[in-house]
C-alpha cells in the first residue's frame, strides 16, 4: 500500500469512527468514551499524513511512533465499547478488525524504520 492509499484507508477509519461515535448512548460514561475515540482515531489519519512531511527519517519514525499509539489507543477504546455493552458487538466487528490491522501494519512499518534512522 502506497502512503497516499495509507492516508486514504486511514482517513475512512477516522470517519467510520467518528460515525460510531455518534451512535454511542448519551450517557455520561458513552459520551466520555465516544469523545476519546473519536479523538484517538482522527489523530491517526492526521498524524500518518504528518509522517509524509516529515524532515528526516528519524522525524518519520517519531511520528510514526505516535500513529501507532493512537492507532492503539483507538482498538482500546473500541474495545472497551464493546465490554460496556454501549453497541452490539455486531456493530463493531469491522472497526475492531480495521483497529487492529492499522496497529499491526505501524508497528511493522515503524520497526522498520526506526532499522533504517
Amino acid at each position: 500500500m502506497n502512503p497516499a492509499e495509507m492516508c486514504e484507508r486511514t482517513m475512512i477509519f477516522a470517519l467510520r469512527v467518528m460515525r460510531m461515535a455518534e451512535s454511542l448512548p448519551k450517557t455520561a460514561a458513552a459520551k466520555n468514551v465516544a469523545t476519546q475515540v473519536a479523538r484517538s482515531a482522527c489523530s491517526v489519519a492526521a498524524n500518518y499524513r504528518a509522517t509524509q512531511r516529515a524532515k528526516s527519517r528519524a522525524d518519520f519514525a517519531h511520528k510514526l511512533a505516535i500513529v501507532l499509539e493512537e492507532a492503539d489507543e483507538t482498538e482500546f477504546w473500541i474495545e472497551l465499547i464493546a465490554r460496556a455493552a454501549f453497541l452490539p458487538e455486531s456493530r463493531l466487528v469491522e472497526l475492531r478488525k480495521e483497529a487492529g490491522e492499522l496497529v499491526r501494519i505501524f508497528s511493522a512499518m515503524r520497526r522498520t524504520a526506526r532499522k533504517s534512522v
